[in-house]
């Protein structure tokens, strides 16, 4: 597979794909009824604007905050999603995708109607995880995905969820080669064990070896300090906590963390 359409789709070479992470929504355990949907609103509104000030290349919008996950989400919580972007899409001047968390084939129905570039999701595997013994069903999504016209819609698979491992005891390369035989991902993603915790550059390393043609992306933990390490490394990154105030997973976007790092990054690609 040609790695060419990355600028095409995420607006740049080694791209930078910055989380807007939602608050919780109707349903979760944590949303503040009191406050609503237009605090949620208003929230994302700001850390939007801050990550596409700070000059990121995408943008993709989860429901991070809908602790504890389900692999199969209430309709809720794709109705709350499809109504905040909705509410943002005059706002939004870059790429952007959607991530239903942990529902694929929700992720899938969201970027359609949302008219989000790509997805991304745990397509392919069975983990035990801290939500349970978790299986997929990778033929169904992708079916699902083109039913409803979604054939252009890219999606970005992470073989390395967060809070999970394999029930089988497979090497990382033979994941990554099966997973891009078998199942034609657009980019493997690889994380580190929570939203946040680095990813393992040696990790990176093995899986861009293992699978030459396929866009990799570090999927979690890259900060202005390894960004430069890592995207010698991968094709391109996912950045979330970094961009938060005191480095807090639950905090605010801080523009001058997002400036400051999307400059290191232009550093790197100017070499």
């Amino acid at each position: 597979m040609s790695k060419k359409w990355l600028k095409d789709v995420y607006g740049a070479e080694k791209p930078i794909v910055a989380m807007c992470h939602l608050d919780a929504l109707p349903g979760d355990p944590r949303y503040d009824k009191q406050k609503g949907m237009q605090y949620v609103i208003d929230r994302a509104h700001k850390n939007l604007k801050a990550l596409q000030d700070g000059g990121v290349d995408a943008v993709m919008f989860s429901n991070e905050f809908s602790l504890p996950y389900q692999t199969k989400v209430d309709a809720i919580t794709s109705m709350a999603m499809a109504r905040i972007i909705g509410e943002l899409m005059d706002e939004i001047r870059i790429p952007f995708g959607v991530n239903v968390l942990w529902d694929a084939k929700s992720s899938c129905e969201l970027a359609v109607a949302t008219g989000a570039r790509f997805v991304r999701e745990i397509f392919t595997g069975a983990y035990a995880s801290d939500f349970g013994i978790w299986d997929t069903d990778c033929g169904n999504t992708v079916r699902r995905r083109n039913a409803v016209g979604g054939e252009d819609v890219r999606l970005m698979y992470n073989i390395l969820p967060e809070a999970s491992v394999y029930i089988a005891d497979r090497s990382i390369e033979d994941i990554a080669k099966t997973t891009v035989f078998n199942c034609q991902p657009d980019v493997i993603c690889v994380s580190g064990r929570t939203a946040g915790a680095k990813t393992d550059t040696s990790i990176l390393k093995r899986v861009v070896e293992a699978i030459p043609d396929t866009p990799v992306f570090a999927n979690t933990g890259v900060r202005v300090e390894t960004i430069s390490e890592q995207l010698s490394v991968a094709d391109g990154a996912v950045v979330g906590t970094a961009f938060k105030k005191n480095g807090d997973f639950f905090d605010m976007v801080d523009p001058e963390k997002v400036r400051i790092f999307m400059d290191a990054v232009m550093a790197v690609r100017s070499k």
